[in-house]
Formats: C-alpha cells, sequence, structure tokens
C-alpha cells in the first residue's frame, strides 16, 4: 500500500511538472538582435544630440578642407608660387588622407569608432594649429598633409549615426547632415574675408581650429556603436547603451536578453572583395573617386574662375597682368569674391530637399545616377560664355548637385556593408575618393589654365562613368536593415 501512494504522489508531481514547463520556457527563450533594439525605441531626443554632434564633424571637416580654397591666393603671393605649387597643396593635403583613411577604417572595426573618431580630432586639431605657425612653404605642405591624415578619421562620425538610427530615419536624417558641412565652408569663407585683410592667414587657421577643439568635448556625450560593442562579444556594454538611448528617449527596450553572433575576424580587406561584394566594392569605389573628383574640382575651378577672372576670357589665361612679368598669379580675392563663393556654397544644400525625395522614393541607385548626369550637365554649361551672374548661376546648381552626390554616396556606403566591415568600407572607398581629389587640383588649376574646355569636358565624362556604374550598383539599399555579417564573415 505505501508504495502505491508514492506512486500516485509521483505521477500527481509529474503531471503539474509536465503542464507547468509549456510555460516556463517561451519567456526564457525571448531574444533580441540590436536591430529589434533599434527599431523598438525608435527615434527621439538621444539621436536629435546625436544628430547635431556627430553631425558637426562635417563642420570641422568642411573648414579644414575648404581653407585650402581660401588661402591659396594668399600663400601664392607671399611664397611666389607657381600653379603646380599652389596645386600640390592640395594634393598632399588628400594623400595624407588617403594613406590614413584605410588605416583609420581598418582599426575602427577592430578596436571601436568611438575612439578612432576621438584620435582623429585630437590629431587634426594639434598640425592644424602648427600649420599656422609654418616657416615655409614646404613646412607647410607637411603640416597640412599631417592635417588631411586626421580629418580622415571623421567619416566614423557617419558610421555611429548610421549605426543608432532606425532604418526609417537613416534616408532623411544622414542627408541633412549636409546643412553642417554647409555651415562649416560659409564660416570659414567669412572668417577669410574678415581674418585676411586684418590680422592674416595664419591667425584665420588658429581661429578654424577652435570648433575641432570644442567638438573633442562634446563627445562624451555619445557611447560607443552598440552594433560594434555586440560584435566584439561585449554584451553588456551594448545592453547598456541601448538602455540609456530608451531612458533618453522616453522609450521602452524590447523584451528578452540580446543575443548577436560574434564576430571573431573583422576588418578584413579579403571580405570587401568576397564573392557578395566584390561587384559592389568596385563600383562603390569607382563612384566615390569620380564623385570627389569632380566635386573638389568643382570647388578649385570655382576659385580659379574668380581669382583669374577667365570666365570669357575676360583676362588672360596666363594670369599675367600688365606690369607684372611674374609667371605666378598674384590677385587677392576681393569682398565681391568672398560674396559669389559664400553664394556657390550656399548650392550645397538647394537640392537637399529634392535629394531627400530621390533618396527615400527612388532609391539611393537612381537617385546617384540621377545627380550625376546632372553634374556632368551643367559643367559642360560652364563653357559657355555668359555674364558674371549666369556663371554664379552655374556654380550654384554645380555645387548643390555635386553636394547631393557625396549624400547619397555616404549613405549608401555606410548602409551596405555589413558591421564587420563597414567602418573598413567607408575607409577604403575614402581612400579612393581621395585619390580623385589629388588629381583634381592640377585639372581645376593648372589644365584649366591652358584649356578651360578640356579641363571640363574632363570632369563631365568622369561624372558620366560614374552616373551609370550608379545605375547598374547590384544592391539597393532603401529600406534595408543594417547587416550583421556578410558572407566570408564568421
Amino acid at each position: 500500500m505505501a508504495t502505491k501512494r508514492v506512486e500516485q504522489v509521483t505521477v500527481i508531481s509529474l503531471r503539474k511538472l509536465s503542464l507547468g514547463a509549456p510555460e516556463s520556457p517561451p519567456k526564457e527563450s525571448k531574444t533580441f538582435t540590436v536591430e529589434d533594439a533599434v527599431e523598438t525605441i525608435g527615434f527621439g531626443r538621444f539621436h536629435i544630440a546625436l544628430f547635431l554632434i556627430m553631425g558637426s564633424t562635417g563642420i570641422v571637416e568642411a573648414m579644414e578642407i575648404m581653407l585650402i580654397a581660401i588661402v591659396s591666393p594668399v600663400i601664392r603671393c607671399e611664397w611666389h608660387l607657381e600653379n603646380w605649387q599652389v596645386a600640390l597643396v592640395t594634393t598632399m593635403v588628400f594623400f595624407g588622407y588617403m594613406v590614413a583613411s584605410i588605416l583609420f577604417g581598418l582599426l575602427a572595426d577592430r578596436y571601436g569608432r568611438w575612439k578612432i573618431l576621438l584620435i582623429s580630432f585630437l590629431w587634426g586639431a594639434y598640425f592644424s594649429l602648427l600649420t599656422s605657425f609654418s616657416p615655409s612653404y614646404a613646412w607647410f605642405v607637411f603640416l597640412r598633409m599631417m592635417v588631411g591624415c586626421g580629418v580622415s578619421g571623421h567619416a566614423q562620425g557617419i558610421v555611429i549615426k548610421t549605426e543608432f538610427l532606425p532604418t526609417k530615419y537613416r534616408g532623411y536624417m544622414l542627408p541633412l547632415s549636409q546643412v553642417f558641412w554647409l555651415m562649416g565652408s560659409l564660416l570659414i569663407i567669412g572668417l577669410g574675408s574678415v581674418v585676411i585683410p586684418t590680422i592674416g592667414w595664419r591667425w584665420l587657421i588658429r581661429i578654424a581650429s577652435i570648433p575641432g577643439i570644442i567638438l573633442i568635448l562634446a563627445f562624451k556625450f555619445i557611447p560607443e556603436s552598440a552594433r560594434f560593442n555586440v560584435s566584439t562579444g561585449n554584451t553588456q556594454a551594448a545592453l547598456a547603451t541601448l538602455q540609456h538611448i530608451a531612458k533618453v528617449n522616453r522609450s521602452v527596450m524590447p523584451e528578452g536578453r540580446l543575443v548577436e553572433p560574434i564576430l571573431e575576424k573583422r576588418g578584413r580587406f579579403a571580405d570587401l572583395l568576397d564573392a557578395k561584394y566584390l561587384r559592389t566594392t568596385l563600383q562603390i569605389w569607382v563612384i566615390w573617386l569620380g564623385i570627389s573628383f569632380a566635386y573638389y574640382g568643382i570647388i578649385l575651378a570655382s576659385a580659379e574662375l574668380l581669382e583669374r577672372d577667365l570666365a570669357c576670357g575676360s583676362r588672360p589665361a596666363s594670369g599675367t597682368s600688365e606690369g607684372s612679368p611674374s609667371s605666378c598669379h598674384c590677385r587677392m580675392f576681393t569682398p565681391s569674391d568672398y560674396q559669389i563663393m559664400i553664394i556657390s556654397t550656399i548650392g550645397e544644400i538647394a537640392l537637399n530637399p529634392l535629394n531627400i525625395l530621390g533618396i527615400n522614393f527612388l532609391g539611393r541607385r537612381l537617385s546617384l545616377s540621377v545627380t550625376l548626369g546632372g553634374t556632368a550637365l551643367f559643367l559642360l554649361l560652364l563653357n559657355i560664355c555668359t555674364s558674371r551672374a549666369g556663371l554664379i548661376g552655374f556654380l550654384f546648381m554645380l555645387r548643390a548637385l555635386a553636394a547631393a552626390n557625396f549624400s547619397t554616396i555616404y549613405i549608401y556606403t555606410a548602409e551596405v556593408y555589413p558591421t564587420a566591415i563597414r567602418s573598413l568600407g567607408m575607409g577604403t572607398s575614402g581612400s579612393l575618393c581621395r585619390i580623385g581629389a589629388m588629381v583634381a587640383p592640377f585639372i581645376s588649376q593648372v589644365l584649366l589654365d591652358t584649356s578651360l574646355l578640356g579641363a571640363l569636358c574632363l570632369f563631365a565624362s568622369v561624372c558620366v562613368v560614374c552616373a551609370i556604374s550608379a545605375f547598374t550598383l547590384p544592391i539597393e539599399t532603401k529600406g534595408r536593415a543594417l547587416q550583421v555579417s556578410g558572407a566570408g564573415i564568421s
């Protein structure tokens, strides 16, 4: 009898266990990824702060890059430089950018986006200040090259923004970052018009370094990318970051525990050229190179057209003025020249609303091919002999289209690659981009002096090739979630 009672209790207890078993596992096995968390938390106050702080990296980059176009006439006169020597300054800045861009991208995928961004800003601010004390042309070239190395790391700000933004907001918020580049460009032109005639170009460089130094202090408010942390196995840090964002946004986290595959191999060049991404990578490189070549060519050509007054051949192309046998073009910018530069620079934001609509409704590829085709058209129109107002109008549209090209390719590149190689993809693209920027000065500041038609047709031809390449890209990233890993990445 005792044995039977024990058996009955055992059976009852087993039934209770079997009834309770199906209810508990679902709660324990519920998981979510960083992508799920980002989408659930949604857009809020954290992302506004992210947009303002990381977007402001564009102000600093624009000031450092545009600075060369502003001081070129001054250093040309001060050190009696030839055309090729002025062009070499810009080329060496982009050479430094090209070399460091790959290195920073590689390190960012392995050690973190935030760390590399901070290092690049410290590096850039330090060498920018040193540039203002350059005793000679050779020192100026070397120190600006070192500044170019630092500026190359600023692309990590775009990566951080991309990895924190929900999918449906990326197509709107990332193009709006163009506003910061515009602000930086206008700021350096405005400062140049006031500072250079009064206290000189050296003080212009010192003042231009201040925004970068201030921004370094603001970086502490932005955490390391949660996608990067989780890819390295640091799930606790990623979870803490996501919880902080949810708290700031007054939102909620997904239920369950954070689970994401650890990517043992990150930042490998072989993965960029894996079968899944080979064609995309090669076409992206062509587009980056061409867009940069055209963009900086347009900026420098604008400065040269104004400085030498080459429009419609109103001045001799050789640049020698009456009573001056010197072969160097020593003509300082006038207030009207600065005004024209400001007007044409404002053009960079003119097409931003249309570009945002194109990116979100036509898609990244088609929108990019349209703006590249438009760039080629207006470059050819620049050959038409027109009034100064007509020239300003053409330059205005060219800056607008060139800026739209850059905005779209930045978004596409950040979206198309998985987390394991996203920074490296941006870094290598940025590096190839600077090859175009290195060649551009010799077309805009040397070939343009000999043949305006030849220089502009060359720029237009490159834009046509890039438009075809953009149209035939194999992957469309519109509405696509950011990929964690891809073929060949484990």
